[in-house]
């Protein structure tokens, strides 16, 4: 199975929301419906970037890192290029 990690941007924040699922289509299609409790203020969202990992521990380590200081300059410097 393939797990992805994914970065929304929200269209009314601005804001970036980091996440992992073994379902991107239908994880996507939850935030944007307001399912998320976390992301339901921010609607709507705009898949901005994803990467996909063979297991759910290496999507799940990679997620941390997106969310620390150095994976959100990375995302930075990802995004504006």
């Amino acid at each position: 199975m393939t797990y992805y990690v994914y970065i929304l941007h929200s269209q009314k924040t601005g804001r970036l929301y980091t996440g992992s699922t073994e379902d991107i289509e239908r994880r996507f299609a939850e935030h944007n419906a307001g399912h998320s409790k976390a992301t339901r203020h921010a609607r709507p969202y705009t898949l901005v970037y994803h990467e996909e990992y063979p297991t759910r521990g290496d999507a799940m380590k990679r997620e941390r890192y997106l969310k620390s200081g150095l994976g959100r300059s990375f995302l930075k410097r990802v995004l504006q290029g």
